[in-house]
């Protein structure tokens, strides 16, 4: 796959777990999460996300061995920061660990990883997967006191949770939406500051990416319900082929203005 070297493109993220959620419903081999992780890469995601659960609802172990051997772009493992999850990072190494949050009772993750209150226990956690050569990200909310936290327990990257823009915008909340693409807006300039390289995720459609995607401190968006979804009606390769224009779109619209 062509590697991508203008700065200012910003990388999409395809999320797989609900190609998995659709074969488990059968309990069969079908639909294949690695044939939809390289229609992914040939459609244009610059890596793949996969979230191994406690529960393993989606994501299987095989289906984690299968992308480390198969694929060409990143892969980016969300986990727990549990113990068996760690060992399986540190046992297949992938180019990137997001450590998210999880309840075995939620539909999908709600909210960000709370950081603040456990600094010293993900400080220990995070540090074997960073000498391994992962690169840590944190899926946070968009807090200052969340931001900080992660900053200093050594993640490289957080990802900001989009989940509450999203739904504002989906059920028509204007005002609301504003607030909260704001908000995204000044935590992605302020964890910027800090050094950190910033993501963005958890809800996006065509209808609420560009302006999330618009923001110039943003490197990466990591998108995969809406996408799986969308494919039912017009094809994956086709949906993410539509993301990724939109996010071009407002991203060269963005740079345009003198803003990036």
């Amino acid at each position: 796959m062509t590697e991508h070297t203008d700065p200012n493109r910003l990388r999409l993220g395809v999320n797989i777990d609900h190609v998995a959620t659709v074969r488990n419903a059968r309990g069969g081999a079908y639909p294949d999460p690695l044939r939809a992780a390289k229609l992914a890469e040939d459609a244009g995601a610059d890596g793949i996300t996969a979230h191994l659960r406690e529960d393993r609802r989606h994501i299987s172990d095989a289906d984690i061995d299968g992308l480390m051997e198969v694929l060409s772009v990143p892969l980016n493992f969300e986990m727990a920061a549990t113990d068996e999850m760690q060992a399986i990072a540190l046992r297949h190494k992938p180019h990137a660990v997001c450590i998210v949050p999880e309840r075995r009772e939620e539909r999908t993750t709600e909210g960000g990883l709370e950081v603040a209150r456990e600094e010293n226990r993900l400080a220990h956690f995070i540090a074997p997967l960073r000498e391994a050569g992962c690169r840590v990200s944190i899926f946070i909310a968009a807090e200052r006191r969340q931001i900080e936290a992660a900053h200093r327990i050594g993640a490289e990257v957080i990802e900001l949770h989009t989940g509450s823009y999203c739904d504002a915008v989906a059920e028509g909340r204007t005002e609301e939406a504003a607030v909260e693409l704001a908000r995204l807006r000044d935590m992605a300039t302020f964890g910027h500051g800090l050094g950190l390289e910033l993501h963005a995720g958890h809800g996006l459609t065509f209808d609420s990416v560009a302006p999330v995607a618009a923001l110039p401190e943003l490197r990466e968006l990591n998108i995969g319900h809406f996408l799986i979804g969308e494919a039912i009606f017009r094809g994956l390769s086709p949906a993410i082929a539509e993301m990724r224009r939109v996010m071009d779109d407002a991203r060269a619209t963005h740079t345009d203005r003198g803003v990036a």
